[in-house]
Formats: C-alpha cells, sequence, structure tokens
C-alpha cells in the first residue's frame, strides 16, 4: 500500500464517488437501449460482457466490457490526478465493489473482471497489460470465460511482484479474493465440467 497522505474526508468522498462511477451497470443499460431485454433475465443474469454476448449481439458484449473497464481505470485516473495515489488505490477498491454491488440494482452486481482489468491498467499498465494476456491466452486455449478470469486474476500478484509493483499486492490480493469470492458457483461448474464456454447460449 501507498503512504497514506491524504486526509480521511477526501479520502472517503473519493470513495464515494468512485463506487458510484463503479456502480453504473452499462450491461444493463446497453442492452435495454438496443431492445435486447432484460439481461438479468438472460443466461446467467450476470451483468458482465460474457452474459451480454449470450443475447447473440457481439458489438453489445464489447461495448459492456470496455466501459466495465473504463469506469475502473477512470475513477483510478481521476483520483491520482486530483488528490495522489493513496486515493488512486481507494478508487480503484470502491469502483470495484460498486461493479460488485451496484446501490442501482440493490447491491447485486456482476463479478468485476473487466472492471478489475481497468482499474489495473490505470494503477499500472504493464500489470494491466499481463493480466490482459494472461486472459486472452487461458480464454483462446480453453474457451471458458470464467477459468480464464480466475487465472488472470491469480496471476495478478504475481505480475505485480515481477514487475516491480509491490505497492500493488495488497490491493491486488483483495481483489482477488472478491473475484474468487464471486465465482465460488462457475468453479463449482468448472469441478462437474458443466461450466459453458464463451459464446455458448
Amino acid at each position: 500500500m501507498p503512504q497514506l497522505t491524504t486526509d480521511s474526508p477526501t479520502l472517503m468522498l473519493v470513495a464515494l464517488l468512485a463506487y458510484l462511477l463503479g456502480s453504473v451497470p452499462f450491461g444493463v443499460v446497453i442492452t435495454r437501449i438496443m431492445g435486447l431485454g432484460d439481461l438479468r433475465q438472460i443466461g446467467s443474469g450476470n451483468i458482465g460482457a460474457t452474459n451480454v454476448l449470450r443475447t447473440g449481439n457481439k458489438g453489445a458484449a464489447a461495448a459492456t466490457l470496455i466501459l466495465d473497464a473504463a469506469k475502473g481505470a477512470i475513477a483510478v485516473l481521476l483520483a491520482r490526478a486530483f488528490v495522489g495515489e493513496d486515493a488512486a488505490q481507494v478508487a480503484a477498491f470502491t469502483s470495484f465493489l460498486g461493479h460488485l454491488f451496484p446501490v442501482w440494482l440493490r447491491f447485486k452486481g456482476g463479478k468485476g473482471v473487466a472492471t478489475f482489468i481497468g482499474t489495473l491498467l490505470a494503477l499500472a499498465w504493464p500489470v494491466g497489460l499481463a493480466v490482459c494476456a494472461t486472459w486472452a491466452a487461458t480464454a483462446a486455449i480453453t474457451r471458458i470465460s470464467s477459468l480464464a478470469a480466475l487465472v488472470a486474476a491469480a496471476s495478478s500478484t504475481i505480475w505485480m511482484f515481477g514487475l516491480g509493483q509491490g505497492r500493488l499486492l495488497g490491493l491486488g490480493i483483495l481483489l482477488t479474493l472478491l473475484v474468487y469470492w464471486k465465482h465460488a458457483a462457475n468453479i463449482a461448474r468448472l469441478n462437474a465440467g458443466t461450466e459453458p464456454k464463451i459464446g455458448q447460449k
């Protein structure tokens, strides 16, 4: 963790604003605008890009992926620019929590993978790119989005250590644990061999 130099009221304000930004459910918004139905009633009911892809609309899925990542990255970049590095890590954590537990959807959100990667790209882009590459390689080999997400999340702290970003290790461990917790059902299906592959309805 970076040294905490910002006063508590400012960090609390950063945390709140980042949470609200992270809470924006872009998957739900995009599918409604495009007339694809209520995303929470489609496929797994998850609000992320993988479930949007189950509607058959690749453009909507791509837009969801980009915007879910962008909201985490923007929260981090704004916090760093206007406050400091300690605020950037606070923003990373609370924007991620916002996606997982959005106030707009009664705290029933997504699994956070895109937002996780977006925050990493903004905090330390070499780490973010390495995690993206890990996700892409695993997805290409297995064709299972959840497995790719789990492997990528687990690799994040290894990349942080290897790329000299030890200041992020505490945050990385915490976010990774949350990713695994939100993927508990996926892990059970992976163990049972019933987890659907990318694009499968």
